[in-house]
Parts: structure tokens; sequence; C-alpha cells
């Protein structure tokens, strides 16, 4: 049956290091082939590289642990408004609509592990360690695909009329 209800939130529990849900469904999402703890592995990494990065940088506007970091970076990320193809009188109409809190954290995710994995040459937790970093500083290639959709939707406010 599609589109029932799941416990699944109600089942994820928190990440064993930090104790956030957040991170446990981002971990879930780094996940290949059910293999749990090489995606935990991946993803503790990354955040003790973004640690020794910002004990050696010690920049002024980014937190100071490497768990906030990762928040401000998902902050940072998440779409507001995205495009939506809507079928109007024989025409295809680019509709802005609001994104859903649940949909935001999956583009989110999908959109930051996306960068990560598009680059080749470097262990995987150095180039989420990076893509993160960039996220949380405002830049990287998940920013740029954020704001390339906040781009579109601003570009079709004509049509958003038509999002009912």
């Amino acid at each position: 049956m599609a589109g029932r209800i799941t416990k699944s939130e109600q089942q994820l529990r928190p990440d064993p290091r930090f104790g956030d849900k957040t991170l446990a469904k981002f971990i879930n999402c780094i996940m290949h082939g059910g293999k749990k703890s090489v995606a935990q592995r991946v993803v503790y990494d990354a955040l003790d590289l973004m640690q020794k990065r910002l004990d050696k940088e010690k920049p002024e506007n980014l937190p100071k642990t490497s768990i906030e970091l990762f928040q401000k970076a998902i902050n940072n990320v998440r779409p507001e408004v995205e495009v939506r193809s809507k079928r109007v009188g024989g025409a295809n109409y680019q509709v802005p609509m609001q994104v859903s809190s649940k949909r935001r954290m999956s583009l989110c995710f999908r959109w930051i592990i996306t960068a990560a994995r598009a680059e080749s040459g470097k262990p995987m937790a150095q180039r989420l360690a990076r893509e993160l970093y960039d996220a949380a500083r405002g830049d990287g290639k998940a920013m740029n695909i954020r704001d390339q959709t906040h781009r579109m939707a601003e570009a079709n406010r004509a049509f958003a009329h038509f999002a009912w």
C-alpha cells in the first residue's frame, strides 16, 4: 500500500557517539549495501577531520565543535522552495512551491552526499569532511545546487498562482 504511515522516525535511534538523530539519519543515507559500521566510520572520520581543521584554523564565524558545524552545514543547504512541473491547459509550467520539512532534509542529505561522491581520488571521509566544511561556510557544490534551485524558483515566481 503506497503512502502509508510508517514508524521510521520513532524507530530511528540516535547515533552512538553524539546522540544526535539527524546524524543517525545522515549515516543511514551514506550507508551502502547495509554496511552501517562502514558508513559510521566514514562519517565519524569526516567529523574528526573537521574538528582538526577547526582546531587548526579557529575561524570566527563557525562553531567550535564538529557536530555543531555539521548542523550548520545541514541548515545552510536545506532548500526553502523548489520548482515542480505542473500541467495546466496543455502547457507545462515550472511552479515554485514550499518544501516540506522531511523533503528539505532528504534533499539536503542527497545533495551533500552526491557532491562528496562526485569527487574522486581521496577517501570518502576526506571528501565528506570538505563538503560539510564548505557547506557550513556557505560555499561548495551542495550550496551551489541549493542556490540554483532557489534562483529557478525566483525566476518562475510568475507561475506561483498555479500552486494549488
